[in-house]
């Protein structure tokens, strides 16, 4: 099975559709897979569910999209550093579902892993918990979250094999590997390409069977907020 593709465009044909589910990787503008997006942005799907910790900023990452209004439903943690965002659901533009960060990590990995739902306390006695069933254990009271399984997801890696296998850099892990795993073609694009065998098994974070498609990026890594102090002289 081929999976290396020339570029963004090329990865994603035949996999977009108008009201379709994705999760995207990142956090912040960390780890976003940024060629996708726009490759997204440029065929004209609307009407999409998105699956992230956050919905980028504005004019950049997810917020390409947003800006686009291509986005009906977002499904995050974070949505504080996107006016653009806050316009549009307080105005009724944009359905939203609020999801602890760690709620949200699990979610999608239960949905890789064939987890249809699981039991956590986060989000007992909140908004979070109402609608949702409710079951004690030794005592205690948790609430019933679903495994996420998506029609798309698009992640950002550091390396590449041929078969797929992922490596991420550092922070720019985030939450690719869960994303990765939700969806029913995951589609990576990443910095480089290596041959097959260069990569050490044992430092694969996401293995090469989630993985269908994969394109080399160019990126832009703009940094979200950039805070300076003055040079302290010294004598």
């Amino acid at each position: 099975m081929k999976k290396i593709h020339p570029d963004a465009a090329a990865a994603l044909d035949g996999l977009l559709f108008d009201g379709m589910t994705i999760a995207a990787g990142g956090f912040g503008l960390c780890g976003i897979p940024e060629n996708a997006i726009q490759a997204i942005l440029e065929s004209g799907v609307k009407d999409l569910t998105v699956y992230s910790n956050n919905c980028g900023v504005d004019g950049f990452g997810l917020g390409k999209l947003l800006d686009a209004k291509r986005i009906k439903k977002m499904c995050s943690s974070y949505v504080g550093e996107n006016k653009e965002f806050e316009r549009q659901f307080l105005s009724g533009e944009l359905e939203l579902e609020f999801n602890p960060q760690g709620t949200l990590a699990e979610r999608l990995r239960a949905g890789g892993a064939g987890i249809p739902g699981f039991y956590t306390k986060t989000g007992v006695g909140t908004v979070i918990a109402e609608g949702k069933e409710h079951k004690d254990f030794d005592g205690e009271t948790y609430i019933l979250e679903r495994g996420i399984v998506v029609d798309l997801s698009i992640v950002k890696a550091w390396k590449a094999d041929p078969l797929g296998n992922l490596v991420y850099r550092k922070t720019a892990r985030n939450f690719n590997p869960e994303a990765a795993m939700a969806g029913k073609v995951c589609v990576a694009e990443v910095e480089e390409l290596v041959e097959l065998g260069a990569l050490d098994p044992a430092c694969i974070h996401t293995p090469g069977v989630y993985v269908h498609r994969v394109v080399k990026g160019a990126f832009e890594k703009r940094i979200e907020n950039v805070t300076t102090r003055q040079r302290e002289e010294t004598v």
